[in-house]
């Protein structure tokens, strides 16, 4: 039977055991009035463990709570990067398909799951909101489910929504939800973006990673027409597209009318787009991110991007020399599945330097191999633009050189040629 409880009652050493994995809605799906107690109340429930599905943009965790929790995830994105960088987070390098089965397995434990919805409608039925990706799996293996409510929080279409029988505790508040601004860019991200205007045609289904470069191309695309979205998150921009009549999601092959994701991160300006809004559904990751949907994407566009990128097409986009600053993620699953998408492109864009003027196109990685070359298709930077699908190791180089920063051509052709040889 379902309890309210109110926040300043609620004592989690009643539900949270030592030893409990938790698992909670994260990025703008963080149910911060949750989170905060439980860091408040870690001591009650010491050894219990918090794994990390996707990332924080909260300052809510940070090593001190090392002392009686223990944390894990997929790595260093957004305010996880302090947790890995004191070594109060062990990261787990995993495709972002591969979470559920894992939660599935129990090899990641969710006894516990904390969620943020929006109040039911008419049929008793709550909205993840802003974030399912995960939650319906981890819900399934949970002991206790308890849900922070906030009439703050839209109403947004689900794949399957919450039934309020399935939350142990409920915790009214009037919590507003995290924002996540679009994020800024420059001249360079604009140069890069221009770089790939012919590789978006019209009628393309898009899937958006996180950061400058994504957004910067996004913001390119509002002459196109019948555009769809199928991506694990979108931001304002998002709806900057629909706006514009870019967007129709009438050509996709699958969900047709309707862009899918599993994570809004964004502002309230997308909170209120999404509200009971039929045109967008909010579905989690064995749908989202899964090979069998994905086989059934036409045209289907990934844009990410990487810390950096070796001669041969290597893409690192987790660590460099140990500091983890990014995730495997779903680019992996997004790169295989666009590259052979009919009609499909897959895209890692990047600058060709970073902000201390080192090369971002490498001989040899600073870290691990995150995608594939052999799974690559386009390399970008504000150089141009290198399609590397079908090329031998050779013209890859030839082809990288040639989008890297002028000032390092000539060390990477020296590089290369110890390259080729041991080739």
């Amino acid at each position: 039977m379902t309890r309210t409880v109110r926040l300043e009652d609620l004592d989690l050493a009643s539900y949270v055991r030592p030893g409990d994995g938790i698992v909670f809605g994260q990025g703008t799906g963080e149910p911060l009035s949750l989170t905060e107690r439980l860091v408040a109340q870690r001591a009650a429930f010491s050894g219990a463990g918090v794994f990390f599905c996707t990332t924080a943009f909260s300052s809510t965790f940070g090593p001190q709570h090392a002392d009686h929790l223990r944390f894990s995830g997929i790595g260093g994105i957004g305010s996880l990067r302090k947790l890995v960088a004191a070594g109060a987070l062990d990261p787990m390098p995993c495709h972002f398909s591969s979470i559920g089965p894992m939660l599935e397995a129990g090899q990641i434990r969710s006894d516990v799951v904390m969620l943020l919805v929006s109040p039911a409608n008419a049929r008793g039925e709550h909205s993840f909101g802003l974030v399912n990706d995960h939650l319906r799996t981890a819900l399934r293996r949970a002991r206790v489910v308890i849900a922070e409510v906030s009439a703050n929080v839209p109403w947004t279409p689900c794949d399957e929504p919450l039934r309020a029988d399935e939350i142990s505790v409920v915790v009214p508040t009037d919590r507003m939800p995290i924002e996540l601004p679009t994020a800024r860019f420059g001249a360079i991200e604009r140069q890069i973006a221009s770089r790939l205007a012919d590789a978006i045609p019209d009628r393309a289904t898009l899937q958006i990673g996180v950061g400058a470069i994504p957004e910067a191309v996004v913001a390119m695309l509002s002459d196109r027409r019948d555009l769809g979205i199928h991506s694990g998150m979108i931001g304002d921009s998002v709806v900057d597209l629909v706006e514009s009549g870019a967007i129709s999601n009438a050509h996709k092959g699958i969900d047709p009318g309707v862009t899918v994701t599993g994570m809004l991160f964004g502002t309230r300006r997308l909170y209120r787009f999404a509200h009971e809004n039929r045109g967008l559904r909010l579905c989690h990751a064995s749908y989202t991110h899964a090979a069998a949907t994905l086989a059934r994407v036409k045209r289907l566009v990934s844009i990410n991007s990487a810390l950096e990128v070796d001669l041969t097409g290597q893409v690192n986009a987790e660590a460099i020399e140990g500091d983890h600053i990014g995730a495997v993620a779903g680019q992996v699953d997004f790169v295989r599945a666009a590259s052979q998408s009919d009609g499909g492109v897959s895209i890692i864009a990047l600058p060709s330097t970073g902000k201390d003027g080192r090369s971002k196109i490498v001989s040899r990685l600073h870290g691990p191999v995150t995608t594939a070359r052999s799974d690559v298709d386009v390399i970008a930077t504000e150089h141009g633009m290198a399609r590397l699908r079908g090329l031998t190791i050779r013209e890859r180089v030839a082809a990288m050189v040639s989008i890297a920063a002028p000032e390092h051509r000539e060390a990477l052709q020296r590089e290369a040629g110890a390259l080729l040889r041991r080739a």
